[in-house]
């Protein structure tokens, strides 16, 4: 075997898959498919990383899991993948790494010519934002090759704490170049995703002072190498340059530590310079607002020396458009739970006719609705609370999100330019910036929100509170919903909810809903709502048997009406799972709407887990999968379970109580 590939895996979840799909997708060098194998190490409180890596195990015999019997240590999860590898040569790939594409082949080739100790790799960085980068010239662990025998006959290993790479990379290197066995290859093969927030490398602090001590136990080791002064100048030098490891309060006293003279006054006058920009930027753009908008900020700044209310929350849903789905379900429980804390809906002026009677409400840019974001102690939003606000120390801000992710979101939308026209990526970091907790419906939310909303929040792995009355459906309940809905006892009803195309005005459905509901009889009813985004009417022909339900205020209660769903892209396909029902994927324009707007799940793949229940891409297959009774069948059941099996974790009916008593203080009877 070739190569061992040990990842390190700790607090990568939404990182890891791909990494290691960049190793198990390579295609095989002259050795086969056996050139490689893959090494996952993990912490040992068998986190969500470790459920990633056994997932990729069951199917790939290359794929071995191992977790640490320790706390977790970089270091550590490094030296225990070495000691049970079996390959030719070593390469630790940190779990938000890339092997890229046909590196392996070039890494084959290249190593049948003289097979060095060590050979460094051509490698890369690419930020949050998608742009790339050359890699740093600083040598580490993720971007060479070492010889596994010459690793273990020189008894190099990774030290504990930070910087644990710093000792046996350089030692390696300076043995493998003394004895002529040090190589290089020009190919970029791996690449580095720079994340934003949650790493080492990202959190600036004293912990970085031991960069400072890494380089003293080389010197120790190699008896003061001369070659190690220029590489600690350059490292240590690189660690200043870097705000993500260094405070502006600690640069002094790291300057002392180092040793690194007449630097400092220099970083000083660069910050002062820095500032005055920054600065100027902030006139030119206050100067552009507008009057009305320039007061309410200015009375806004003011009501934000005031004290918070801690017995207040204030709760948003799509964009200020009333009370719906989890902040919704929120409120309701909160009301039970915690009723001393008070609970304010921000609405916008378009839609303050949705808001049920009783239900206390500020118009969205009122000077109510400053004071109320300038003092809530909670905030409870499915999207943004428009017009930017200043969350304030105290501030506790819950993200519940509205839909398990099928299509790209967050940051993942950047391959996507013609979509995301007029999007402020900036401004979506600076929104995730304010989150403290993050509400995920199921495992692959919580993969997806990690990578595309990078911040230091909170996940709730809780199921979403929307749902918990899909949990408890009765017969009677649904009974109740179809009557007020005018729905005949006996109907067969089906729901039509297509999500909206972004490179498409209007809804405009791709089905004959009236041919559709003839050819199936008279005793089926075709509920039709549309995306909200097209407002509150799907603008089709009224009938007995074409219902539009777009209005309708709560799509939980068209689900509990529905005998089964038909939809294409809409995120409602997990939510309706829940129930159990059959689920019908329509999709006449899957290549395009894949192409414009991008993938997480392959609906058309068949495979379980992927494919919710019966497919059809014409109209023509739509019907033919009712009439024959497809949409219900065993083969159509099967899917549908292992789709739940993955998507629909965490419900249980208790999704809303979970994230009150960890959201809001629960007083105790």
């Amino acid at each position: 075997m070739l190569l061992s590939v040990v990842v390190s895996a700790h607090r990568v979840q939404g990182y890891l898959r791909a990494a290691l799909e960049s190793v198990t997708g390579q295609a095989p060098a002259e050795n086969g498919p056996a050139d490689r194998e893959l090494i996952v190490v993990g912490a040992p409180d068998d986190g969500p990383e470790l459920a990633i890596a056994r997932e990729f195990a069951a199917h790939d015999p290359r794929v071995r899991v191992l977790a640490l019997d320790r706390p977790w240590d970089t270091g550590a999860a490094r030296n225990a993948g070495a000691a049970a590898a079996r390959g030719t040569y070593l390469l630790f790939l940190d779990g938000d790494g890339l092997l890229l594409p046909g590196a392996m082949a070039e890494i084959s080739v290249r190593l049948a010519e003289d097979r060095p100790d060590v050979l460094r790799l051509g490698h890369d960085r690419i930020d949050w934002w998608g742009r790339t980068r050359p890699g740093e010239a600083l040598p580490a662990a993720g971007n060479q090759l070492f010889r596994r025998a010459f690793w273990d006959t020189h008894r190099l290993r990774f030290t504990d704490g930070p910087y644990d790479d710093v000792l046996p990379v350089h030692r390696a290197a300076f043995l493998a170049s003394d004895a002529g066995a040090l190589a290089s290859l020009d190919r970029t093969c791996v690449r580095h995703r720079v994340r934003r927030t949650g790493t080492f490398a990202t959190t600036p602090g004293r912990a970085h002072f031991g960069v400072i001590d890494a380089y003293e136990r080389l010197a120790a080791e190699t008896g003061g190498d001369p070659r190690i002064p220029a590489a600690r100048t350059a490292h240590l030098t690189a660690v200043l340059d870097d705000p993500g490891r260094t405070a502006p309060g600690d640069r002094a006293a790291f300057f002392r530590a180092a040793g690194l003279p007449g630097r400092y006054a220099a970083h000083r006058r660069g910050k002062a310079v820095r500032a005055v920009r920054a600065r100027v930027r902030a006139i030119a753009r206050a100067g552009r607002k507008s009057l009305r908008a320039r007061v309410m900020r200015a009375l806004y700044r003011v009501d934000l020396h005031r004290p918070l209310d801690p017995n207040l929350a204030v709760y948003g849903a799509y964009w200020n458009r009333g009370v719906a789905c989890n902040p919704a379900a929120v409120y309701a429980k909160a009301r039970e739970l915690v009723p001393h804390i008070h609970g304010v809906w921000a609405v916008s002026s378009r839609h303050r006719d949705r808001m049920p009677p009783g239900v206390p409400y500020v118009i969205e840019g009122s000077r109510a609705y400053w004071r109320t974001m300038a003092t809530a102690t909670y905030l409870v939003n499915n999207s943004s609370f428009p017009g930017g606000f200043t969350k304030r120390p105290g501030q506790v801000y819950l993200q519940t999100h509205h839909g398990t992710p099928l299509k790209t979101m967050g940051l993942d939308q950047l391959p996507y330019p013609a979509l995301t026209k007029g999007v402020s990526f900036e401004r979506i970091v600076a929104h995730t910036d304010q989150w403290d907790f993050s509400l995920s419906a199921n495992p692959h939310s919580t993969e997806i929100w990690d990578r595309v909303y990078p911040s230091s929040y909170e996940q709730l792995p809780y199921g979403y509170p929307r749902n918990d009355i899909l949990c408890g459906a009765t017969a009677e309940r649904t009974g109740k919903v179809r009557a007020e809905l005018g729905i005949a006892p006996g109907s067969t009803v089906l729901l039509y909810a297509p999500t909206h195309r972004d490179y498409r005005e209007g809804f405009l459905p791709r089905l004959d809903l009236e041919r559709l509901v003839r050819e199936l009889g008279p005793g089926c009813v075709l509920l039709v709502r549309a995306h909200y985004f097209y407002g509150r009417s799907a603008g089709t022909a009224a009938g007995d048997q074409v219902v539009d339900v777009t209005g309708h205020p709560h799509v939980e209660e068209l689900f509990l009406a529905a005998d089964g769903l038909i939809t294409d892209y809409s995120s409602l396909m997990f939510d309706y799972a829940c129930l159990d029902r059959p689920i019908i994927t329509y999709v006449p324009d899957w290549d395009a709407y894949r192409a414009a707007r991008g993938v997480y799940v392959d609906l058309l793949s068949g495979r379980p887990g992927d494919t919710p229940g019966a497919v059809a891409t014409t109209e023509d297959e739509l019907r033919e999968v009712l009439r024959s009774g497809a949409w219900r069948s065993p083969e159509a059941d099967a899917l549908r379970a292992a789709f739940r099996s993955r998507f629909c974790p965490y419900d249980d009916g208790r999704a809303a109580e979970r994230v009150v008593r960890k959201v809001f203080p629960v007083r105790s009877n």
